[in-house]
């Protein structure tokens, strides 16, 4: 049986066809689960056109007044002031609007993907097979190039803000479930077994001991995806999703230097006041975790010093 050149590369190894094999499935599922991602689509339009037009209701600097007060009340007045500066100078440039577009689009997809990544580290964290199926999954969505993305969620969910929604969640999620399930695995152990010593539930362990003592990592984790889905909120600008990534798209097609350097900075401005806010509640919750390890390690020397037999012929 004689074989076909085109069945080999051209250093003679055979040809595995991938590609086409990867294009007929999502042809599949385009054809015979299309309208379930049109709802999808429809979804996250509705969110994100919803959460933008709220962003840019109130007056500019009403909203940029609210953000510098979210600041201080987080972490301090400097924050607050720097916050107030760089969110001014987003009105400045007239990129307001577009930065509000952005911010909604990162807003929904880090809520999607943290709603995901946080039970599937849970879970990971509670379950080695779990964990050894995990991984390999987040090591693909990690390391595939952003741009890869953009090509199967174009072909499903349509050019526009849903698709640019898509990819930052697939691009953003894997760091929220790697640290969610190292920061339930680095719990103390000795903590875990004071609960269990005072008739806790697994349930009520996760609940009141593992996830408050993880919530430090989680919240880099949470920092993480939010960082990652401003940078994909950019590039998802090249499918139509707008924002500040339009006009970063729009500059780049125009060979306009002053707007790309206008929208670059106010991706910056975004970044700084996310990067700092979540780093701020993530060091109130650190502040809170040791409080709570502090507790059950009192509680836990205390049922070991009364469950300690008393010595034969000691003094009482």
């Amino acid at each position: 049986m004689s074989v076909s050149t085109s069945q080999f590369s051209e250093t003679g190894v055979p040809r595995v066809p991938v590609g086409d094999g990867i294009e007929v499935v999502f042809d599949w599922v385009d054809d015979n689960l299309g309208g379930f991602f049109r709802s999808i689509r429809d979804l996250i339009l509705g969110a994100t056109d919803g959460l933008a037009d709220g962003l840019n209701a109130p007056a500019p600097l009403v909203l940029v007044v609210l953000f510098a007060a979210l600041a201080w009340l987080v972490k301090d007045w400097k924050f607050a002031l720097v916050s107030f500066i760089g969110l001014a100078f987003v009105i400045s440039v007239d990129q307001w609007e577009n930065a509000m577009t952005t911010l909604s689009l990162v807003l929904i997809a880090t809520i999607i993907a943290l709603v995901i990544a946080i039970p599937v580290g849970i879970a990971a964290a509670r379950s080695p097979s779990v964990s050894n199926a995990v991984r390999p999954v987040m090591d693909l969505m990690q390391t595939m190039p952003a741009f890869v993305w953009l090509v199967p969620v174009v072909t499903l969910f349509s050019i526009g803000v849903a698709g640019g929604v898509v990819a930052t969640v697939i691009f953003a999620l894997p760091p929220g479930v790697r640290l969610t399930e190292l920061g339930i695995r680095q719990v103390d152990a000795e903590v875990v077994e004071a609960g269990h010593a005072f008739g806790s539930s697994p349930g009520q362990i996760l609940r009141g001991i593992q996830i408050p003592l993880a919530l430090p990592t989680i919240m880099a984790g949470v920092n993480q995806v939010i960082m990652l889905a401003l940078s994909m909120a950019v590039i998802a600008g090249l499918v139509g999703a707008g924002g500040l990534g339009g006009a970063v798209t729009s500059s780049i097609s125009q060979l306009d230097i002053g707007l790309g350097f206008e929208a670059g900075l106010s991706v910056v401005v975004l970044a700084i006041y996310l990067d700092r806010t979540t780093a701020a509640v993530g060091g109130g919750a650190a502040a809170r975790a040791r409080r709570i390890t502090g507790g059950f390690g009192r509680m836990l020397g205390r049922s070991r010093t009364t469950a300690a037999p008393v010595p034969a012929g000691s003094p009482t």
